[in-house]
């Protein structure tokens, strides 16, 4: 542990306390949003975000020192360990460094070395490397080791045959080699050409069009162009090739294998250095630099996507809206759903206000019913087929009826997914998939965080080569990032879904469908205590949700507020104390009187001053959300098909994806298309720190290409939207100012 808590020291730049602190909360089973939200003081106040890179620097730096110790003791076993090989087992910082330590001890199977050692040339191997006889003299040796022992495995039938075992045992120690394998990697590595050429089955005029003639060195690719090279390769349109610096590879393997005071064997030493960099060295390290090239892409690539779904979730709601989800078509008709202001189901129909059908009259009468009936504030429309041809209708009745009801075209992605679902089908089992999608529609609207989580993150259209990531990484990251949002915002567990409560800190799937199984059986739940009483949630998991779930009109007035019951008694006593409020006489908001001293509070209740401002705050602003508020912004209706777009048209868009590029934006077409970074305005580096996921900004149409169905688009920069930030909670003054967190941490795997 001790050698442990000096890495992370090392790597964080936190200090040994706190190192301490984190670990012990983590093995004690604490989940990173009980840590982050209570247990500040303990962690230098770090977020979740960076306490996930905690723990996945805390998870590499454990597996490294198991790895070491592993090492010493398989070496420890073959008899061969000394005190040069452990410490440098010691000091090597990465897994990598690690591997090629241990690559020389490593049992072979059947290879030209190995083989030739079965023939017993070892010792052969052995002169030559040591280059101390002449050439003559080693030929004339080399016959000494002419044997039959009617086994083709071990008999040596000439001695060209075993000259050339040795040389073939010399490559092999020469490829395996950690110095020689170390150097390579710190002269070359910046300059190693990836180079990626046509195959035969190349498709023209495709997604992979920049890369059929491609060369860069593989350090300086972007992980989306990698991942682009990888999946062409897999599917055979791409050939692909790394190129390293050959006369460098010799001429290092030459200073450390050739003798200073070498015989003429030297010549011989030579084709055996050659034969081991090309036959053995280079091809090893090109499958381990693309290993960790593909590696290193998928992490990058899952981080946006992380990122993507993390700020999806916590869309900016529109709150106290009936609303109606329009599934627009053709032939089939526009699908109709309507739920109320809580999310609840209330009616559905089928119209037909588009070819071939075009029923305009009685589409106009079935839904103004509808929208006076329910009082519809909101209609959400899907940006598939039809969707333009849907939106001029909408907006046309609106105006002609002059209506008190907006509407607002929506992302479908994942609608599909979710309709067709197990979950859906226990949802609405007596509704039709197509009504099903329509409701998912507006309830993505109406609440983001709760209908996301029911879809599988891979349909939300918010990633890029997802599919080509490595998925158990995939699935880890993004259940990290939906529990953080989630947990962010907190739930009512009175009206959670199962599908949300399982992604609250401590709970599970099972204890989720047994808190709905409580609830079924029971009712509402009236305070937290009662959460104890739900199968398997023992101390510890009720620990951790506790807080995160509210129980709105509780007999217990902080069992609706992000107070964890833990702090309920210290609470009750300041208020009773400090400011002459009883249990029974508390109501909320609190009013929070300007001058608090936080800090002489805290000394004086001996409770953390983090702890007591949150508490504070809870109490000055019960279920704040810490989404921002819905800005409605609408899309203009002129604009149907990608023909009636023109070069400098302004239009509003919704930003639908981000990556490592540029982000996709949504103007109200079938497709999104692409914002390249380099039309954002200005030099960026990270297209996160200028839009974010759901964000609504102007933009300029730059090119129509009508031929390969393409569009590009710049950032109106003198009139975008500002982006939106999580909310946060308004602070009170304190006697004391708290320094900023320290906690600057970056991740460097290999």
């Amino acid at each position: 542990m001790e050698n442990l808590v000096w890495l992370l020291i090392k790597k964080t730049g936190l200090s040994n306390q706190v190192v301490d602190n984190i670990i012990s909360l983590i093995q004690e089973g604490n989940t990173i949003p009980f840590i982050a939200r209570y247990r500040k003081e303990m962690t230098d106040e770090a977020t979740d975000t960076q306490l996930r890179d905690f723990e996945e620097i805390y998870t590499y730096q454990k597996k490294l020192l198991e790895k070491k110790e592993d090492i010493i003791r398989l070496l420890t076993e073959k008899e061969v360990i000394t005190d040069e090989l452990r410490a440098s087992i010691q000091a090597a910082s990465t897994l990598s460094q690690l591997e090629d330590i241990y690559r020389p001890f490593k049992d072979k199977k059947n290879t030209r070395a190995t083989k030739a050692i079965a023939k017993g040339l070892q010792p052969l191997a052995d002169l030559l490397l040591a280059c101390e006889l002449s050439t003559v003299e080693f030929e004339n040796l080399s016959t000494s080791y002419i044997k039959d022992t009617w086994d083709e495995k071990t008999s040596v039938t000439s001695a060209q045959e075993a000259i050339q075992g040795a040389m073939d045992i010399i490559a092999e120690i020469i490829a395996d080699n950690p110095e020689f394998r170390a150097e390579i990697k710190a002269t070359q590595d910046r300059t190693i050409i990836l180079e990626s050429t046509a195959s035969k089955k190349f498709e023209e005029h495709s997604v992979y069009e920049t890369y059929k003639n491609y060369r860069k060195p593989i350090s300086q690719m972007p992980s989306y162009a990698y991942l682009a090279i990888t999946r062409a390769e897999s599917e055979k349109q791409l050939r692909v090739k790394l190129h390293f610096n050959e006369s460098d590879s010799i001429a290092i393997g030459k200073k450390i294998f050739v003798p200073s005071h070498a015989s003429d064997l030297k010549e011989i030493l030579h084709e055996v250095i050659l034969d081991g960099i090309k036959r053995l060295l280079h091809p090893s390290l090109e499958r381990e630099y693309r290993s960790n090239k593909k590696s290193q892409s998928d992490r990058e690539a899952i981080d946006i996507f992380g990122k993507n779904v993390k700020e999806l979730l916590l869309s900016s709601p529109v709150k106290q809206k009936v609303i109606m989800g329009f599934d627009p078509a053709y032939r089939t008709g526009c699908k109709i759903a309507i739920i109320d202001a809580t999310g609840k189901y209330i009616d559905s129909t089928v119209v037909y206000p588009t070819e071939p059908q075009k029923k305009i009259v009685e589409t106009k009468k079935v839904l103004l019913k509808l929208i006076a009936d329910h009082n519809v504030g909101l209609i959400c429309i899907w940006n598939g087929t039809a969707s333009r041809e849907s939106e001029k209708f909408i907006a046309e009745l609106i105006k002609e009826e002059s209506l008190d009801t907006k509407y607002l075209v929506v992302s479908e992605a994942g609608a599909s997914v979710y309709s067709a679902s197990k979950l859906a089908n226990e949802e609405y089992p007596d509704l039709d998939v197509t009504i099903r999608w329509a409701i998912n529609i507006a309830q993505r609207v109406q609440d983001p965080l709760s209908t996301y989580v029911k879809i599988d993150p891979k349909s939300l259209g918010v990633g890029q080569y997802q599919h080509d990531v490595d998925q158990k990484l995939l699935k880890e990251k993004l259940d990290n990032h939906i529990q953080d949002a989630v947990n962010r915002v907190g739930i009512d567990i009175n009206t959670a879904s199962r599908a949300l409560l399982q992604h609250i800190s401590g709970l599970s799937n099972t204890m989720a469908k047994n808190v709905i199984t409580f609830r079924d059986a029971n009712g509402s739940f009236n305070n937290r205590k009662q959460i104890k009483k739900v199968t398997w949630i023992w101390p510890k998991a009720y620990e951790q949700c506790a807080w995160f779930l509210r129980i709105n009109a509780a007999k217990e007035l902080l069992d609706s507020t992000g107070i964890h019951p833990e702090s309920y008694k210290v609470t009750y006593e300041i208020l009773e104390k400090e400011f002459n409020l009883s249990k029974k006489t508390l109501k909320l908001p609190f009013v929070v009187p300007i001058d608090i001293d936080i800090e002489n509070l805290a000394h004086t209740y001996k409770i953390w001053s983090a702890t007591l401002q949150d508490i504070i705050d809870e109490l000055a602003n019960p279920w704040l959300d810490p989404r921002t508020a819905f800005d409605e912004k609408w899309f203009k209706s002129d604009i149907l098909t990608l023909e009636d777009l023109k070069k400098g048209v302004q239009l509003n868009g919704v930003v639908r994806n981000i990556v490592d590029f540029g982000a996709f934006i949504d103007i109200g077409l079938k497709n999104d298309w692409l914002l390249h970074k380099s039309q954002l305005g200005k030099q960026v580096q990270n297209v996160f720190d200028v839009l974010s996921i759901g964000q609504q900004i102007d933009v300029i149409v730059l090119e129509v290409d009508l031929e390969r169905k393409r569009v590009s688009l710049s950032l109106k920069s003198d009139i975008v939207s500002k982006r939106p930030q999580i909310k946060k909670k308004v602070k009170i003054k304190k006697s004391i100012p708290e320094p900023a967190s320290s906690i600057t941490w970056n991740i460097v795997f290999s």
